[in-house]
């Protein structure tokens, strides 16, 4: 017999393979977006809280899990939004933030850090002869930098 519990991290299990679809290469627990898996019987719930209230991928993020979950064998699947527990980039590990490097986005200034209006190092070769190009990239949670040194464009994500 599979316990509650077992399904429960069988779900956190399965839920590491649903991508961010702004940064494919982080899943929404590497994000540290999950906040609780509740499984009753054949039904699932997992609510989430966003990285900021106007996130544009919510809609795809809550889909994305919907699809994996039923996949599983669920026959209800709830995605909630919670802003109980606010989400800031504290949240991310360092293991995400190499992800995002590796990527090439330049993870965020570390928590209690004073934010300096600077760019950050290159992802891509590490120099720090950058500039920020746009106070904006291509998503809110981002900002458009360059480096001068590898003559390379590259976003940086927002210390939020």
């Amino acid at each position: 017999m599979v316990t509650t519990e077992k399904k429960e991290r069988e779900v956190w299990k399965a839920l590491e393979t649903v991508s961010d679809p702004e940064i494919p290469v982080l899943s929404v627990v590497d994000l540290n977006i999950v906040h609780s898996v509740e499984v009753n019987g054949g039904e699932v719930t997992v609510t989430i809280t966003p990285t900021f209230v106007g996130c544009p991928a919510l809609d795809t993020i809550a889909e994305s899990i919907r699809t994996r979950l039923h996949a599983m064998g669920f026959e209800t699947v709830r995605v909630n939004r919670s802003f109980v527990a606010g989400w800031s980039t504290d949240s991310l590990g360092e293991q995400a933030k190499e992800k995002m490097k590796e990527f090439g986005i330049a993870p965020p200034a570390a928590g209690g850090q004073v934010v300096v209006v600077t760019a950050p190092p290159c992802p891509f070769c590490g120099s720090g002869d950058t500039r920020i190009e746009n106070p904006f990239g291509a998503t809110l949670c981002k900002k458009l930098c360059y480096c001068n040194s590898c003559k390379q464009s590259f976003e940086q994500f927002r210390t939020i």
